[in-house]
């Protein structure tokens, strides 16, 4: 099977260096470009377990809760697609429950793996991994401040300066 370059990329950050805030920006591009309109989209819920794990691991708990609930619902309605992209959706949905008990229950954050069913894939990642200086499947560094604070250390003026000049056109048209 051939994946896209960007769900490759997506696994890579999830299981390398569990760039949980990187996972959710190649993927969401990716989406935004194949099926924009569709919030429910399998993509969608992939994005939605990054960002989970990224508010958990920040210590932002219902935040955390509120995503995981999304994700459960969108991996539920998503199995088939879910199976093609070389994922076990039970498993995964399993995983997902645990870890809402487990934010329920004040369980500190804890790195997970995505269950992949296809061994190809899961050895393309791998040498993804290696490649980028990432190991694989190793638990988040969570003394990294960059890693886990990385949407608001980030730079954010072209952002900025593009919703300033949006702004201006909307107010001369």
């Amino acid at each position: 099977m051939i994946y896209p370059k960007p769900y490759l990329e997506f696994l890579m950050y999830f299981h390398g260096n569990r760039d949980y805030f990187e996972c959710h920006e190649v993927l969401e591009e990716y989406w935004k470009c194949v099926d924009p309109k569709n919030r429910s989209s399998h993509w969608v819920g992939l994005i939605q377990l990054a960002v989970g794990l990224y508010h958990y691991r920040r210590g932002n708990l219902s935040g955390a809760a509120r995503t995981f609930k999304k994700a459960v619902q969108n991996i539920e309605l998503n199995q088939d697609e879910l199976s093609r992209l070389g994922i076990h959706p039970g498993k995964l949905q399993e995983k997902l429950v645990e870890i809402t008990h487990g934010l329920s229950t004040n369980q500190p954050y804890s790195s997970i793996n995505i269950p992949l069913t296809d061994v190809s894939l899961q050895e393309k990642v791998q040498s993804l991994c290696e490649d980028n200086g990432y190991s694989w499947c190793s638990p988040s560094d969570l003394k990294n401040n960059e890693l886990i604070h990385r949407h608001s250390l980030r730079d954010r003026s072209e952002v900025i300066l593009e919703r300033k000049n949006a702004l201006q056109r909307k107010k001369r048209g």
